[in-house]
């Protein structure tokens, strides 16, 4: 069990400007300090202190 917090970007798909609640998306996130993490991994977003989203990591790209 960990946690840890940072900050990072995300890329949507391309012709996707916003996700609603419910929708499943493929997204890219370029982390802004490296973390130890696998596939698998489940992980939430949170913006302004809220959950704005959640998934599971499915490739670590180098």
């Amino acid at each position: 069990f960990r946690t840890t917090d940072v900050t990072g970007v995300t890329e949507l798909p391309e012709g996707t400007e916003m996700v609603m609640p419910g929708d499943n998306v493929d997204l890219v996130v370029e982390l802004i300090t490296p973390v130890a993490m696998d596939k698998g991994l489940r992980f939430a977003i949170r913006e302004g202190g809220r959950t704005v989203g959640a998934g599971t990591v499915t490739e670590i790209l180098e």
